[in-house]
């Protein structure tokens, strides 16, 4: 006889204990966190976008206001690639960290403890929106001190808070299935950086797109980057009133890209957690 069939019946049952899944996202997500801030990473997300700023109007606030933008001022209308910027920094970030977990083995040590599947990627998201917040902030910090202003009311500037925010949150999904993919931190962070700047000077968000050559301007004009910067200033507004109307024939386009990044991103991490569950 067995230790396992001499045991009394009391001893053995089929319950299993019940993960405690807001608890073990709290714990996991204060993990990435508290690091975060002792390592001066949260300084990093905040001079950023004050380098985005000063490297963008610098050089080109007189050339463009010279050549004529359709705006009051050069900082008004640059003021969306700014908050893209900063979105696509804290995606790069949140990219590395994905690849690091999977590369390390972490994701599959939390696969054979009991929790739910989702949790791990969910804590990292948190992270990420406590950085990306932190990032917009200061963007719009810095682009106030050059001279951006809020002039659509109190209604548009929860509007232009909000999409920055949904962007943001776009990209690091985004950005976590790819690195969880990759599973290298040095090579997602090497793919990442390319896109967001090619997209980003080819697009309205620096310059209108009549000051592309012909050839180019359609994909200026319809590409995300461009789509999410005219949204944004919209939402932004201009003091002499030379910004386009908030209509849902302009908000359209950035909203169809937002959701579809967004539902394909998710898509790929509930593929990559579950499929290993």
């Amino acid at each position: 006889m067995t230790a396992v069939e001499a045991a009394p019946a009391g001893w053995l049952t089929n319950v299993r204990a019940t993960p405690a899944t807001l608890a073990q996202w709290w714990v996991l997500t204060v993990r990435l966190i508290v690091p975060s801030v002792k390592t001066g990473e949260i300084i990093t997300a905040i001079l950023a976008p004050v380098t985005f700023t000063a490297s963008f109007y610098i050089p080109l606030n007189r050339v463009m206001s010279f050549a004529g933008l359709g705006f009051s001022s050069y900082a008004q209308f640059m003021a969306p690639i700014v908050i893209l910027q900063a979105c696509a920094f804290t995606a790069v970030s949140a990219a590395f960290r994905a690849a690091t977990d999977a590369v390390s083995g972490l994701d599959r040590r939390f696969d054979a403890m009991p929790m739910h599947p989702l949790v791990p990627a969910a804590a990292r998201m948190s992270s990420n929106v406590f950085r990306l917040l932190i990032g917009l902030a200061s963007a719009v910090v810095s682009t106030h001190v050059i001279g951006f202003r809020f002039v659509g009311g109190t209604v548009h500037t929860l509007g232009f808070l909000a999409l920055g925010l949904a962007i943001g949150i776009a990209f690091c999904l985004g950005a976590d299935a790819i690195g969880t993919a990759t599973r290298s931190p040095e090579a997602t962070t090497q793919v990442l950086v390319l896109p967001p700047l090619i997209l980003g000077m080819l697009s309205t968000g620096l310059a209108p797109a009549h000051q592309f050559p012909h050839w180019v301007q359609f994909f200026v004009r319809n590409q995300p980057v461009s789509q999410f910067a005219e949204g944004l200033r919209a939402f932004g507004g201009d003091t002499l009133g030379k910004a386009h109307p908030v209509t849902w024939s302009l908000m359209m386009p950035p909203l169809l890209w937002l959701v579809g990044s967004t539902a394909l991103a998710c898509y790929f991490i509930a593929r990559q957690n579950l499929k290993r569950s």
